[in-house]
């Protein structure tokens, strides 16, 4: 059960511009537009999968930064690529959470998220958030944003403790140092359907 919000947590994974506002704010309105989306009875069934997954992403893409989680996931390797290289991981890397998250979120069930406070320290801000679910679990989760010219975006979040740009970052150096970053772009592809 809680797995369907936190997959909620992580699709929200894609972004270019966040409305302005506190950090936590920026959180809680774009988790309670989410949330409506998946509630909303009018996008209900099958046949509204698409139009509720593209709902639920045009959320989520108000609060991540893309470029800044894609360039934090490959560390010393975004150096060394190209603009256009850069791009397309960018494509693949967004495509591949929205695969692995979208239908976790379609799960989501009623748990509660509480908002626990955040720590502003200059451009950047953590925004401690706890999921309740049904059987008084509490699962954290820790919002790392940037103040950017668009206001603050996501580029990290950790779930009980978890980092998922260092776990990303740890599974694609492995792939790169074991083949090369022409092998992670085709394991990618494949993943996400995009031979």
């Amino acid at each position: 059960m809680w797995q369907s919000l936190v997959g909620m947590i992580l699709i929200m994974a894609f972004a270019v511009t966040a409305f302005a506002g506190d950090p936590t704010e920026v959180i809680r309105k774009t988790t309670d537009k989410i949330i409506a989306i998946v509630k909303n009875p009018a996008l209900q069934g099958p046949e509204k999968k698409k139009e509720r997954d593209r709902l639920i992403r045009d959320a989520a893409d108000e609060i991540f930064d893309r470029e800044e989680m894609s360039r934090r996931t490959l560390a010393q390797h975004w150096r060394k690529r190209t603009p256009e290289e850069k791009k397309e991981f960018m494509d693949l890397f967004e495509d591949l959470l929205e695969k692995t998250y979208i239908d976790r979120v379609e799960g989501y069930s009623g748990e509660k998220v509480l908002y626990e406070g955040e720590r502003i320290e200059g451009n950047y801000a953590l925004v401690k958030v706890e999921i309740m679910t049904k059987q008084d679990a509490k699962i954290p989760v820790l919002y790392r944003l940037k103040k950017t010219k668009s206001g603050w975006l996501v580029y990290d979040l950790s779930i009980e403790g978890v980092s998922l740009i260092n776990n990303y970052r740890t599974q694609f150096n492995s792939i790169i140092l074991d083949s090369s970053f022409k092998g992670l772009m085709k394991k990618l592809r494949e993943k996400v359907g995009k031979q």
